[in-house]
């Protein structure tokens, strides 16, 4: 009976992931579609104030008692984020929503390395070989569009992003269990808030009009917002960074999906190079199953 708990255990915060990773797959065609009526940099401000006050409202007195690492943690995390978050946004203005989620997944075989440097955890070899399956499908992506000035501009921001999601998630996968989820997301929601408006006068960024379009945009990505940071930091108190990091690389697969439904097409070599990256995260899955 023993043997079968642990298993029992982690579906519960697989399946919160895996939602997670729907919800993640919509977000790449949600802001392009915001940013008809927004900047980059203003639609994501707005996503994160109406996290944060969601959050506030939900959590109320919880919020009291922020530690130093939940601080600390916050702090660095939501740098993180909202830097990652501006450079998807304003790559999606030059590059396909499907184009960017799979560029996005990177950020699977990254991971490894990240704990590699940080936590002392080398990868295997399989881990190394789907590493470098995934970086040929990255240049199979990209495709000759990587000459092109403006998507080969789009596809350089996308890929610097997922650098820093790979380290966002080391970062909460090493000390996710000594921190209260409620807490440090409070944290991370308001740093992003902060430093993505502050970034607008740097930008020469303005207001644009409050538009429904942008409204219904921002808020329903806001409250999911909420919901996705809260799950991140229940869900990895249950389960190790690479392995969360798996699932999360459904990402693509639902944003692939949904960008096919809404018209997008990738050539055959983008296809080749998606499959890659996708079969990258397969190898290292395996990799887990085998594991004692």
């Amino acid at each position: 009976m023993r043997a079968a708990a642990a298993p029992m255990g982690e579906l519960v915060p697989a399946l919160v992931l895996l939602g997670i990773t729907a919800v993640w797959g919509a977000t790449f065609l949600i802001i392009q579609t915001a940013l008809t009526d927004s900047g980059p940099l203003y639609f994501q401000t707005l996503r994160y104030v109406v996290a944060t006050v969601c959050l506030v409202a939900v959590s109320g007195r919880h919020l009291l008692g922020v530690t130093r690492l939940e601080l600390f943690v916050g702090l660095a995390t939501g740098v993180a984020v909202a830097v990652a978050n501006g450079m998807q946004a304003v790559a999606l203005q030059w590059i396909p929503s499907s184009t960017s989620a799979f560029l996005t997944a990177l950020y699977v075989p990254l991971v490894p390395i990240g704990q590699w440097l940080f936590m002392r955890e080398r990868p295997g070899n399989v881990a190394l070989v789907g590493i470098a399956m995934a970086f040929v499908g990255m240049a199979l992506l990209a495709g000759p569009d990587a000459l092109d000035v403006e998507a080969g501009r789009g596809q350089i921001l996308t890929i610097a992003s997922t650098f820093i999601i790979a380290f966002e998630i080391v970062a909460i996968g090493a000390y996710a269990r000594r921190m209260d989820p409620r807490r440090v997301s409070a944290v991370q929601l308001v740093t992003v808030a902060v430093l993505t408006f502050g970034a607008m006068g740097v930008a020469g960024e303005g207001i644009p009009d409050h538009t429904p379009l942008l409204l219904a945009c921002a808020g329903g990505l806001g409250v999911a917002t909420v919901a996705i940071h809260v799950a991140m930091y229940w869900a990895q108190r249950r389960l190790s960074p690479t392995r969360a990091t798996l699932i999360y690389a459904m990402e693509p697969v639902w944003a692939g999906l949904i960008g096919r439904a809404v018209g997008e097409r990738l050539p055959l070599a983008g296809l080749v190079g998606a499959a890659l990256i996708v079969g990258s995260i397969a190898i290292n899955a395996l990799r887990f199953r085998r594991r004692p």
